[in-house]
């Protein structure tokens, strides 16, 4: 029984050195475990290597040392097995312009050896809502159509592990929306989703578990609730009634800010300082205050921190 979705160890890569430029280590010894039926984030600045990853694992690029397992089907072993059980929705829109929507998905089914009479083309169109454009071009489909069509064809041979790489990018609010149900839909089918996005809040949202690489290092790998929660800080945020007069005495370690509308911003540690702490030295300052409110740390804080310490 496959208990990981993909077995990454030692994965490196190394491209070579050009006229133009120097060689260059994208990956420098991986290792890295995603669990079966889980929706995984894999997050990093530009350049951290996530691409490269996606592409080892499509099967694009050729690494240059370690081992990697899709499906419980080493890579080396059985390259074909473990190219079938993985789909990839890449971030660029690669679409022939001559090519319907319907044939686009008839032609990339007929790659992966799918028999005409197993293919899925009328119902992936009508999950990715482009049944009434099925016979449309390409070429005369919108920058969301498109998106949506990348998709499709990335789910034709009904691949047990859906890669996502930046798959809102650019994209309208009801796309991102659509795409997220379909998203969940699929994970709830039982298929493995790897994300990668800049939107952090949305990593927040879906993912299950997130992996941070930078430099082509694995900076840490937890469940998104842990990683949140690794961040010591907090914001207490209150509406004064009237603004206070003259500087406050606030508890060591705390900084404040002033916000829109008068509002008072507290940042501070939470394993040091507790919210009454600063709640009392407003009181003893004759500050009545309106309204009040506590702001939690969330995945960008986390993101920013590790990718900070590892430059």
């Amino acid at each position: 029984m496959v208990e990981n979705a993909i077995e990454i160890t030692g994965l490196r890569k190394t491209y070579a050195a050009t006229k133009r430029s120097e060689a260059k280590e994208a990956l420098k010894g991986v290792d890295l475990a995603i669990p079966k039926g889980s929706i995984f984030g894999l997050l990093g600045p530009n350049g951290a290597g996530k691409s490269t990853m996606i592409n080892i694992l499509a099967g694009l690029v050729v690494k240059t040392a370690g081992n990697v397992k899709i499906w419980g089907f080493d890579q080396d072993v059985n390259p074909r097995q473990s190219r079938a059980a993985i789909g990839v929705m890449p971030q660029e829109l690669n679409l022939d312009p001559f090519f319907t929507p319907r044939s686009s998905l008839d032609v990339q089914a007929g790659l992966y050896g799918v028999p005409k009479s197993q293919r899925r083309t009328e119902e992936i169109l009508e999950m990715i809502g482009l049944s009434d454009k099925g016979e449309a071009y390409a070429r005369a489909l919108s920058g969301g159509m498109r998106r949506r069509l990348l998709l499709g064809k990335a789910l034709v041979h009904d691949p047990q592990i859906l890669v996502l790489d930046e798959p809102t990018a650019g994209v309208d609010i009801e796309l991102r929306q659509m795409l997220w149900r379909n998203v969940r839909k699929l994970n709830e089918q039982g298929k493995t989703i790897i994300l990668t996005t800049h939107y952090l809040e949305e990593a927040e949202e879906m993912c299950d578990e997130i992996a941070i690489i930078n430099h082509g290092e694995l900076l840490i790998r937890d469940t998104t609730r842990n990683l949140v929660s690794r961040i010591d800080s907090k914001t207490l945020v209150i509406e004064p009634v009237s603004p206070p007069a003259g500087t406050l005495s606030l508890p060591e370690g705390v900084e404040m800010e002033t916000r829109a509308g008068g509002r008072l911003a507290f940042r501070y540690a939470r394993t040091k300082v507790k919210p009454g702490d600063i709640l009392a030295k407003l009181r003893e300052a004759g500050v009545e205050i309106a309204d009040v409110s506590i702001e939690e740390p969330d995945l960008e804080d986390v993101f920013l921190d590790l990718t900070r310490s590892a430059a």
